[in-house]
């Protein structure tokens, strides 16, 4: 099993996060994002595009080395959870985790992993309630426009964009620090990676999908410098 300081030295080692000049990428690497996999009904596969296409925006404008942009999906069971240090977890509907999931999502946070959370209108309820079995002793805390993941590449003086109106509520972002280090970021009432897919499933404006784009490039960068 790798771990995943491993990864981050190999992506620090190889690559920065600054933005680019010429536009492009030079350096080949492991990082990529992957979905989560999890029972309760939930539709964790939907908008396969956003991961692939967020990657395509992180080789275009940053030297963040991506691995080849393809759609990656991972179990929480699998010992590969480890071997991304970047995992996304969305979805319209039910999200279950076992007793063992729990465990080792918890301890896939703990060894330096960052789990990014984005309600895709119908997930809230069950996902506060899953992360808290991981996370017992924790609440998941609203992050001040003051903070770092709203300022470490593109400025956004008044936190999370508004990509979606869903119930027409202030987008919202939260977390949830282990160890002092911020692991688990949950945005709400905003939905970001729909941003990210294809301009076909949702219709989004280009003005929407680049502020889609550049809050994601916050978070992943963020996760990698922290």
């Amino acid at each position: 099993m790798k771990s995943l300081l491993a990864i981050f030295i190999i992506l620090f080692i190889s690559s920065n996060v600054f933005p680019q000049s010429d536009g492009t990428n030079k350096n080949s690497s492991q990082f990529k994002i992957a979905r989560l996999k999890y029972s309760g009904g939930g539709d964790w596969y939907n908008d396969p595009s956003a991961e692939i296409n967020m990657m395509e925006y992180l080789k275009k404008n940053t030297t963040i080395d991506v691995d080849e942009p393809v759609f990656y999906s991972v179990s929480v069971s699998s010992d590969d959870i480890f071997n991304y240090p970047f995992i996304l977890i969305t979805g319209h509907g039910n999200i279950e985790f076992s007793s063992d999931e729990v465990a080792r999502l918890r301890k896939y946070c703990e060894s330096g992993g960052f789990l990014y959370a984005d309600d895709d209108y119908g997930m809230n309820d069950s996902f506060r309630r899953e992360i808290r079995k991981v996370f017992p002793d924790e609440e998941l805390k609203e992050l001040p426009f003051t903070h770092k993941i709203y300022n470490s590449q593109y400025s956004f003086p008044n936190g999370l964009p508004k990509i979606h109106e869903h119930d027409q509520k202030p987008a919202q972002g939260f977390g949830i620090y282990s160890g002092g280090r911020l692991c688990v970021f949950y945005t709400y009432e905003t939905n970001i990676s729909d941003g990210w897919a294809d301009t076909k499933e949702h219709q989004d404006p280009p003005g929407k999908r680049e502020e889609a784009f550049k809050m994601g490039t916050n978070i992943i960068v963020y996760s990698l410098m922290n």
